[in-house]
């Protein structure tokens, strides 16, 4: 794949995007079902990549541009993710007190809801992936609940989790 198609392509999902996750559906649409130069587990891994470390949730957009083309990719990623914070200034300027306004806010929350739809349907794909033995569907479903009726914080739940998987990967 060309370079500046794969940045105009993760500019594009950055640029629609109000978090580094937003982009997600995006990127799964153009690189892995549209031009298939990507599958589900290459996404996976860049997903995991960009996570693993500190930063913006968007940086496993440089590992995507890396399975794709390479160190070029990986720089066309990196530029499609911090091209927007160069353009927000002048966005934030033209705005201004417009943002308060009802109509624009609720536009904003239009836009939020459908992204979060968004990050669901290209989650269902990605999980089948990724979750293939009974052991990951327990993990991923207590893990689910825990979030959603405790108000455990997300770091002990990620630890517990990788805990179960290094206890069944010793016993296995």
């Amino acid at each position: 794949m060309n370079v500046l198609l794969l940045y105009l392509l993760l500019l594009k999902a950055t640029l629609t995007s109000f978090s580094g996750l937003t982009s997600l559906p995006m990127v799964r649409n153009d690189l892995v079902v549209r031009y298939r130069v990507l599958t589900d587990r290459e996404l996976n891994t860049a997903l995991v990549a960009g996570h693993t470390g500190p930063g913006p949730y968007g940086l496993y957009l440089v590992s995507v541009g890396y399975f794709v083309a390479g160190i070029p990719g990986a720089v066309a990623g990196w530029l499609a993710l911090v091209t927007p914070a160069f353009l927000i200034i002048p966005m934030l300027r033209y705005l201004g007190r417009r943002a308060e306004q009802p109509g624009v806010r609720s536009s904003i929350q239009a836009v939020t809801l459908a992204a979060a739809g968004l990050i669901i349907s290209s989650t269902v794909p990605l999980a089948r992936d990724a979750i293939t033995s009974l052991l990951a569907v327990a993990v991923a479903l207590g893990s689910f609940l825990l979030l959603t009726a405790t108000r455990l914080d997300t770091l002990w739940v990620i630890a517990g989790a990788a805990g179960v998987g290094l206890i069944a990967s010793v016993l296995h």
